[in-house]
This record gives C-alpha cells, sequence and structure tokens, in this order.
C-alpha cells in the first residue's frame, strides 16, 4: 500500500473527540431525564368516580392535591396493605370534596405546581448547551477532515478535480488512435522526452512546455489524450475547462494551484485540460468585464505555465475546437509552444479508422471497408464510430450474425439522411415530391461539374419528404466557380422540376433556396467571383458579445454597396434558374420517367438512375 492510500484508509487524527463530545451530551440527557422521574413511587391510576366511592367506604389514608391532580394512599380493609394512586379531579369546582375528606379523617397535603428550579434551568438552557455542543463537534471534524486532506466537505472546493490516470493500467494507446499521423509523431516524440529526457538534453533542446490540439468535434482530440495516457510512463491529470469554475469566487484559481501543485510534485507529469476555450477566452472583453472568475482562472494558469523550472517536466495539453477566441497570452510561445491541427480524415484515414471501429464486430464478407470508407466523405471519427455501431444495432435487430454492407449502408443512410418515416404522405404528395427529387436527380446528371449521383428517394427521412444524394469522388479543398455554380442549379432543379409539371411551386423547395441563396452571397461578397462587384470581400459584422466586440457590428461597407450585392445575388440566381428550366424542358421525358420509377419503387440508387436515363 502506497503512502497516500495508506492516508486515506485511515481515520484523521482527532475524528474520535467530536464523537465523544456528542456520546457525552446525549448521556448527560439521559441521565438528566431519569433524574427528574426518579424518587416516585410506582402509583395506579384510577378514575375521579372510583376515588370518591373508596373515599366514602373509608379506604383512603391520605392525599396530596397538586392543582388538578390527586395523589394519595388506599387500604383495602379486605387485604393487607397500602397501595398508591393517583386521579385527576375534573376541570370544574366539587365543593363536596373537602368536607368528605375532613369527615373521614383524611391527612390532606398541598404541593407547588412550580417545577423546581434546576428543572426551569435545564429547560432554559439545555438546547442551547446542545447546538453550541454540535456547533463545536462539527468545527472539529471539519478542520481534522482539512488537515487530514480529504476530499469532501464544503471546505475543499478549492481541490482540483482532476483524475489521475495510473501508466500501468493503459486502456488506450497509440494503436488504437487511427489516421492523423502527424499529430501522432509530435505526440510520441513528447513522451519519448519524457522517458529518456537527458537525450535531448545533451543536444541543448528543451520540451515544449505546452501543446495544443485543434480541431472540429469528433476529430480524436480527447481520444488522442487518452491515448498518451496510455503511452507515458508518467502520472497523467486530466480535467476539464468547466470544472475550474464554481460559484465561490476564488475557486477556479486555487484548483489551478491545487492541480499544478500536484503535477509539479510527481514531475515528469502531464496534465491535460479538455475544452479549454471555455476558460481560456480573450481576457478584458464580454459581459462579465475584466474581474470575473473565468478571467481569474485564466490569468492563474498563464502564471503557472510560466513558473515551471527546468528541473520540473510537466507537459500541458489542452484541446479545442474554438482556437480563435483564446486568448493571445495563452498561445504564445513559452506557454502553448506547439499547435496541432486535427482536421478531418481523408479516405486512407477513415479507411483506416473504420478498421479500429470494426475489430470486435463480426463482418459479412461483402463488407468493403474501401467503398465504404468512399461513401463517408465528411465523416469525423467520432462519426464513423458511430456508424459502425448503428451498423451493429441494426443487425443486432433483425437477428444476424453478422454485419454486412448492407447493414452498414442502412446506417449512414440513418445517420445522414435521418431515420425512414413510412405512411406520412398522400398520393398529390408522393407525386409532388417524386417530380421535385427527379428535378435535383436530372439537373445532376446532365450538368458537367456536379457530384455523382448515390441515391435518390421519396420516403420521408427526418425532417426531409424526399432526398436526392450526390456522393464526391474526392475530397475537395479547393471549390471552383463552375463546380459552385452547377451546385446552385441542382439546388433549383426540384423547384423548376415543379413549376414545370404542375405549373406551379410549393413550400418544399424552402430549404433548397435557403442554401442557394447563402451559397450566391458568399459568391459575390466574400470570394470575389462577381464582375461587377470586382475582387473585394464584403463582411457583414458578426455577434461576438463574449469576444467583447460589439452585439450589432455594423458592415464594413455602404448602403449603395449592399445593394449592389442583394442586385448581383438576385441576378445571379436569376440567371441559373431559367438555365434550369430551359434543360428540364429540353428533357422532359426523361424527368417523366424518373418520376414514374420513383413512384413505383420510391428509391432509386446510381445505377437504376442511370438505366432510366439511358432508355430515353
Amino acid at each position: 500500500m502506497r503512502d497516500d492510500d495508506a492516508r486515506y484508509s485511515s481515520p484523521p487524527p482527532g475524528s474520535g473527540s467530536w464523537r465523544g463530545l456528542i456520546w457525552l451530551a446525549a448521556i448527560l440527557v439521559l441521565g438528566l431525564l431519569w433524574l427528574a422521574g426518579t424518587g416516585q413511587p410506582e402509583q395506579d391510576a384510577i378514575s375521579y368516580s372510583e376515588f370518591k366511592q373508596a373515599l366514602r367506604a373509608g379506604e383512603v389514608r391520605q392525599v396530596t392535591i397538586a392543582d388538578q391532580e390527586i395523589r394519595g394512599v388506599l387500604a383495602d380493609p379486605d387485604a393487607p396493605g397500602e397501595a398508591q394512586f393517583t386521579t385527576t379531579r375534573p376541570p370544574f369546582d366539587d365543593p363536596n370534596l373537602m368536607p368528605l375528606l375532613e369527615e373521614h379523617g383524611v391527612a390532606v397535603a398541598a404541593e407547588d405546581t412550580e417545577p423546581a428550579w434546576w428543572q426551569s434551568a435545564l429547560a432554559m438552557f439545555l438546547p442551547w448547551i446542545l447546538i453550541l455542543g454540535l456547533l463545536f463537534a462539527g468545527l472539529i471534524y471539519m478542520q481534522n477532515r482539512m488537515m487530514s486532506g480529504g476530499q469532501s466537505g464544503p471546505f475543499n472546493v478549492a481541490r482540483s478535480k482532476a483524475r489521475r490516470f495510473e501508466a500501468e493500467r493503459p486502456d488506450i494507446t497509440m494503436d488504437d488512435v487511427a489516421g492523423s499521423d502527424h499529430a501522432k509523431e509530435d505526440l510520441k516524440e513528447i513522451i519519448d522526452y519524457l522517458k529518456a529526457p537527458s537525450r535531448y538534453q545533451s543536444l541543448g533542446a528543451s520540451i515544449p512546455k505546452g501543446v495544443l490540439m485543434m480541431g472540429p468535434p469528433g476529430t480524436g482530440k480527447t481520444l488522442m489524450a487518452k491515448a498518451i495516457a496510455g503511452e507515458a510512463n508518467v502520472p497523467f491529470f486530466s480535467i476539464s475547462g468547466s470544472e475550474f469554475i464554481e460559484m465561490f469566487v476564488g475557486v477556479g484559481a486555487a484548483r489551478v494551484r491545487d492541480l499544478f501543485a500536484k503535477a509539479k510534485e510527481e514531475a515528469p507529469a502531464i496534465i491535460f485540460i479538455d475544452e479549454i476555450d471555455s476558460i481560456g477566452r480573450s481576457r478584458g472583453t464580454g459581459v462579465g468585464g475584466g474581474h470575473d472568475e473565468r478571467e481569474q482562472t485564466l490569468n492563474q494558469i498563464l502564471n503557472e505555465m510560466d513558473g515551471f523550472e527546468k528541473h520540473q517536466t510537466v507537459i500541458v495539453l489542452a484541446a479545442t475546437n474554438r482556437p480563435d477566441v483564446l486568448d493571445p497570452a495563452l498561445m504564445r510561445p513559452g506557454r502553448f509552444d506547439r499547435k496541432i491541427t486535427l482536421d478531418q480524415p481523408h479516405k486512407k484515414a477513415r479507411e483506416a479508422i473504420l478498421r479500429v471501429h470494426t475489430r470486435r464486430i463480426p463482418l459479412a464478407d461483402n463488407v468493403d471497408l474501401s467503398k465504404l470508407a468512399t461513401r463517408t466523405i465528411g465523416f469525423s471519427g467520432a462519426d464513423l464510430e458511430n456508424l459502425a455501431n448503428e451498423a451493429a444495432l441494426l443487425a443486432g435487430r433483425q437477428r444476424n450474425q453478422q454485419v454486412s454492407m448492407e447493414h452498414f449502408d442502412n446506417a449512414r443512410d440513418k445517420i445522414v439522411l435521418g431515420a425512414e418515416r413510412e405512411g406520412s404522405l398522400s398520393e398529390t404528395d408522393k407525386r409532388v415530391v417524386a417530380y421535385h427529387e427527379s428535378g435535383h436527380a436530372l439537373i445532376s446528371a446532365l450538368l458537367p461539374n456536379t457530384d455523382p449521383l448515390d441515391k435518390v428517394t421519396i420516403l420521408p427521412r427526418g425532417r426531409a419528404l424526399g432526398v436526392t444524394e450526390q456522393t464526391p469522388e474526392e475530397e475537395r479543398y479547393n471549390v471552383r466557380y463552375s463546380y459552385l455554380r452547377d451546385r446552385i442549379a441542382v439546388m433549383l432543379g426540384g423547384r423548376a422540376a415543379e413549376r414545370l409539371i404542375f405549373n406551379e411551386t410549393s413550400t418544399g423547395a424552402e430549404s433548397d433556396l435557403e442554401q442557394a441563396t447563402a451559397l450566391a452571397r458568399r459568391m459575390v461578397s466574400r470570394w470575389g467571383m462577381n464582375k461587377r462587384l470586382g475582387p473585394v470581400a464584403f463582411r457583414r459584422g458578426e455577434d461576438h458579445v463574449f469576444l467583447g466586440r460589439e452585439i450589432n457590428q455594423p458592415p464594413d461597407f455602404s448602403e449603395h454597396t449592399a445593394r449592389m450585392i442583394d442586385e448581383e445575388i438576385v441576378r445571379l440566381l436569376g440567371e441559373i434558374d431559367e438555365q434550369v428550366a430551359n434543360l428540364l424542358q429540353e428533357h422532359r421525358a426523361k424527368l417523366e420517367a424518373l418520376a414514374q420509377a420513383l413512384l413505383a419503387h420510391e428509391t432509386l440508387d446510381a445505377e437504376a438512375i442511370q438505366a432510366t436515363l439511358a432508355k430515353h
């Protein structure tokens, strides 16, 4: 057993003193109550009528009257001996009682009904004695808990809530982290330095004080930290940024001091702060001013990271998906020297991640993880893990022994498009949706710069009544004007098909119009894709109240320019809508064929779509 374990397993010093005080107070109360009841012989309670009857029979020897209570000695003429009795007078006066007592020669005594002085004092001071005794015992108990290092109680809010991982029992290692090879190499270098610091110090190298992992949610930042905890043979302390903040002022800074003190004592060590943006936002900003609890906590973190000595090898790892809001002092060299970006995984990384998450899943022979990686562009590591789990759940629901490719396809459709909703469309609505989705699909097939069609369905999924799905053949990092224009055309194809077939439009194109307008606005005002406005980016103000900027920041261009932007957006969307309408009119037979195939089969895959179009 380690020394710290023995300390927590043994009772804190002085813990028996408060228990002794409580037992002493309890014994005192019971003793006083016993004394109050002693000295009184055992008495039989009789009714007042029985008392009067015994008095007339001459069986009462003496009585003691105390207010309404009458106690006395009762003698039975048929049996030797005497017995104590007690009775209670009625609440009204009995004028015959005293003459009857005198007539039979009963000795009468009176007793004062006021309590004894010690009883009055006991009733007055005993509650206060008990309250003060319990308060004193509680203070002694909490003082002993603080001195003994206890982790509970109101006086321990300043203690860090960081969890310490044991290197001897790793749950996750770097082998469990697929993809992000550059990040793994940077972090392995730090782990290697902690294991053999002399090799680097002999070359004059010093380890980075802090490593900031940045990336979208689900890209594996926390998983990477857990892998470091499994790989490193040094103490690893993990805590979330929100765990520093409590309702008490100064608690966050105190917890930071406590955390770093523990890490310095066990150096070399690693501290991992997840979601550091919750406490690391820029100082002097936001509605809280410059003196709120969050900023005090951040100041303490900055001070602690500057206070490491050379012999104190403590590395601070942090993760965030909002690096743009962090304080500049936190990002400078000497604090977080190294910044690692974890992006969405590419195709090979997605395939490797799928292999990791399907290691314990019995896969059917038709499962092609490479093809599945191609169809999951834009999925993060967390999304891929969820995909594998959903496929396994679907296979279990269908009572299959293995997970097939069909299960993965259905799980992917459920994640991307939403779960199917059956029987919610009338025949009229189904016909409108069929032509709407056929318009999207036909424009996608006719234009040269669109993503390949993958599936078209008129089965309601999620919040959509129908879906036309396109799957890019590769990741796109640089998007051209021709691709964006054709993408808007596909968005407007559904509405144009409704107008062509039914001579009117429906509300089903609301989402299409929103996306098309937003994309056209970015093309005109942010990406310089407009001859009239030229190569200029016009950014509108954004609300960043918690970053200290204006709540309603005005746009950085004039009203005349804003009017020109709106005019160009309308002109661009109008040109594309006219182009789409002409294409659908020219290929109306293909539109009709696609719609009829959808009404017959409800869902068409890429091969079925190509076969239907090839017939016309």
